[in-house]
């Protein structure tokens, strides 16, 4: 089956960003549906899951979390069953062979590699958690399996676009009293609306926690209907249920 995988070249593991290409589920979700939570087909949910696992590292057990738009990163040694994954945001572990997995649908996938440690990471970052410091989490748990920061390679996948993101005026409000810098995250769209760039946030973020080599995709999850699924397009459109997309990383066996 044909999926729609993007890589960095930065990444020197096994890794991917999926699109929605390929996969078994049918209807609103038709494609690559990776989401637990999404109401599809449970059966169809892990068969799609299965399908991406083996694309990167075959026959690999795919540890994940339950995401609730929080800071934390947990560290893991294994995968465990879907009733009993914990509530978190990013996942880091340094045993060879095991995938860890976050979803998104329209938040942004990190991606974190050092690979002379032995050490990955993956981060599920939409707005809360980014400006939580999920990614700055998701760090600090890699640096204390061995990871050095200078070291630590990090990619930013498809995620929706300052284009598409339009906010109100109280969404920038809680931004810039954070920090007022965070202006530069913003600009004025075509309704007088703010627009907030959730990309550049990231990638700022990891560059502020020391992280030296970073890549971002530039992929709107909102503009690329065909390729990715999007909360935000669902929820305009009215539409019943929207997928998730999945990211993976792990260590060679």
């Amino acid at each position: 089956m044909n999926l729609d995988i993007v890589r960095s070249g930065l990444l020197e593991v096994p890794h991917g960003f999926f699109g929605r290409q390929g996969g078994v589920s049918q209807g609103a979700v038709a494609g690559l549906n990776c989401g637990l939570g999404s109401g599809d087909d449970p059966h169809a949910v892990e068969t799609n899951r299965r399908l991406a696992a083996d694309a990167i590292i075959e026959g690999a057990p795919l540890a994940s979390v339950h995401q609730v738009h929080s800071p934390t990163a947990l560290i893991v040694t294994a995968a465990v069953p879907h009733s009993e994954r914990p509530q978190a945001d990013a996942l880091v572990t340094d045993r060879p062979g095991l995938l860890l997995g976050v979803v998104t649908a329209d938040c942004a996938p990190v991606l974190l590699a050092d690979l002379e440690a032995g050490v990955v990471g993956a981060a599920h970052a939409g707005w809360r958690g980014a400006t939580a410091g999920v990614t700055d989490q998701a760090i600090a748990a890699m640096i204390s399996l061995g990871a050095k920061v200078d070291r630590i390679a990090a990619a930013v996948g498809p995620c929706i676009a300052k284009a598409s993101y339009e906010v109100d005026h109280d969404f920038a409000e809680r931004i810039l009293t954070d920090d007022h810098d965070n202006e530069r995250y913003f600009s004025e769209g075509p309704r007088g609306s703010p627009h907030f760039d959730l990309e550049a946030y990231v990638v700022a973020r990891l560059a502020a926690a020391g992280v030296r080599r970073i890549e971002a995709t530039g992929l709107d999850t909102y503009a690329l209907e065909n390729r990715y699924y999007s909360y935000r397009r669902a929820t305009h459109r009215n539409e019943p249920a929207y997928g998730r997309q999945l990211s993976l990383i792990g260590l060679a066996r």
